[in-house]
C-alpha cells in the first residue's frame, strides 16, 4: 500500500512565531497581505498584533473581517470579491477553524473561479490550481488548520456543513505563536482542546492510519491528556503545549482522515449551529464505546496515555473500556456538555442529523461502518 503525506512547506513556533511573517513573505516575492480573520479578534486587538509587525517591516496589507462561526459560503464569496479588488498576492489567515477555513475558501476559488459557487468543492475537489498563497496564523489550539488540507463550508440555504478535501488548500507556511492563544476564554480552550483530542484519537484508529500518523496521533494523545484540563485552567505551560498539540495531530489527520465523530458533528453545526469542538466533545466519548471493538490494541495506547494502570497487562475488553471512561471522565471534568439535548437538539432534529452524518465525508473514515439506523441511535442516546 502507498501512503501519502501533504505538509507545509515550512512552519515556525513558539512565542514571537509571528515575527517570521514579513521577512519569510519578503523572501517569496510577496507584496501585500489580505489578513482574514473576525471582528473579535479585531476588538480584542489579536489582529493587532500581527498588524503592528507588517507596520514595523513596512509591508502593506487590507483586513477582511467578514468571518462567521461555521463559515457560510456567503463570507467566502464576499472575500474572493474583496480580496480581487485588493491587489493582495497572499492571504494570511488568522483566527480559529472559521477565519482559516474561510481563508481557505478565498484561496481556492481565487485560484480557481470555475468553483466560484463555492458548493461544488464539497467533498475532494478538482481543483486545478493552488491556491493563492496562505500563511496560517492559529490564534486557538484545536482545529489545525494551519496544516491541513481540509476546510469545512456551511451550506446555509440547506442548513448543513460540508467539508472540502483539497491538497490545493494547505497553507504555504504556518506560524504556530502561543503568544497569540493565551488569551482564549475557558470556554473556547475546552472546546478547541476536545476538537484537538478528537482529531488525535479519530486519526489514530481510522483504518487509514499508519506508522508515521500514528506517531503524530499517539504523541498528540498524550501531550493533550497532559495538559488539556491545566490548560483550561490557565496555565500558560500548558496552553503552549496545547497550540503544538494542536498542529501535531493536524498533520496526522489532514492526510489520513477522521471518523463517525467528525461525520455526527458537522450536521450539529450546520443545522444547529452548535459549536464544532463542543460538538465533538459530546461525541467522543459515546462513539468511542460504539467502535471499541474495531479498534485492535489501540484502546490500550489511549487509556495508558490517560494514566490508567495497567493498561497494556488487563484483558483487551477492560482497556478498552478504561479508554472510553477516561475520555468521558475528562469531558465532564471540563464541563463540556454532555447530551445533544443541552446544545439545542429536539426529538424532531434526529433523523435529519442522522441523515446528514450517515453522507458526510468524514463518516466512512471510522473503524466500524456505521449505519443510518446506528447513527441515529447514537443521537438518540444523547437526548
Amino acid at each position: 500500500m502507498v501512503y501519502r503525506m501533504i505538509f507545509n512547506q515550512s512552519a515556525y513556533f513558539g512565542r514571537g512565531a509571528i515575527q517570521e511573517i514579513p521577512g519569510v513573505a519578503k523572501s517569496h516575492g510577496f507584496t501585500k497581505a489580505f489578513i482574514v480573520t473576525d471582528p473579535v479578534l479585531v476588538e480584542t486587538g489579536t489582529v493587532g498584533k500581527v498588524t503592528d509587525v507588517l507596520d514595523a517591516a513596512g509591508m502593506p496589507y487590507e483586513i477582511f473581517d467578514n468571518v462567521k462561526p461555521n463559515p457560510p459560503v456567503e463570507c467566502i464569496k464576499d472575500g474572493v470579491e474583496k480580496f480581487a479588488a485588493s491587489g493582495a498576492d497572499f492571504l494570511i489567515g488568522l483566527g480559529g477553524g472559521s477565519p482559516q477555513d474561510t481563508c481557505k475558501g478565498i484561496g481556492i476559488v481565487a485560484a480557481n473561479p470555475e468553483f466560484s459557487d463555492v458548493l461544488s468543492l464539497e467533498g475532494v475537489a478538482d481543483t486545478k490550481h493552488p491556491s493563492v498563497p496562505i500563511f496560517g496564523v492559529p490564534t486557538t489550539a484545536g482545529t489545525a488548520s494551519e496544516t491541513t488540507i481540509n476546510y469545512v463550508v456551511t451550506d446555509t440555504a440547506n442548513r448543513r456543513k460540508f467539508v472540502a478535501v483539497d491538497p490545493h488548500d494547505i497553507p504555504l507556511v504556518a506560524f504556530v505563536d502561543p503568544d497569540l492563544t493565551d488569551s482564549m476564554p475557558r470556554g473556547l480552550k475546552v472546546a478547541t482542546g476536545l476538537d484537538a483530542l478528537t482529531h488525535a484519537i479519530e486519526g489514530y484508529v481510522t483504518p487509514g492510519a499508519w506508522s508515521l500518523s500514528d506517531c503524530l496521533s499517539m504523541q498528540t494523545i498524550r501531550m493533550i491528556a497532559a495538559n488539556l484540563a491545566k490548560s483550561a485552567d490557565g496555565d500558560v505551560p500548558a496552553g503552549e503545549q496545547m497550540a503544538y498539540a494542536s498542529y501535531i495531530t493536524g498533520m496526522a489527520y489532514s492526510n489520513v482522515g477522521l471518523g463517525l465523530v467528525h461525520g455526527m458533528a458537522h450536521p450539529l453545526g450546520g443545522r444547529l449551529n452548535v459549536a464544532h469542538g463542543v460538538a465533538n466533545g459530546i461525541l467522543l466519548a459515546p462513539v468511542m464505546d460504539y467502535n471499541k471493538d474495531y479498534t485492535g490494541e489501540k484502546y490500550r495506547d489511549i487509556a495508558d496515555a490517560f494514566g490508567v494502570a495497567g493498561a497494556y497487562d488487563m484483558p483487551l475488553d477492560q482497556a478498552r473500556q478504561a479508554a472510553v471512561d477516561a475520555v468521558r471522565d475528562l469531558t465532564v471534568k471540563l464541563g463540556n456538555p454532555t447530551t445533544i439535548s443541552e446544545v439545542g437538539a429536539t426529538q424532531d432534529d434526529l433523523a435529519g442529523l442522522a441523515h446528514d452524518a450517515f453522507n458526510d465525508v468524514c463518516t466512512p473514515g471510522n473503524p466500524r461502518p456505521a449505519t443510518e439506523a446506528d447513527i441515529l441511535a447514537i443521537y438518540t442516546s444523547l437526548m
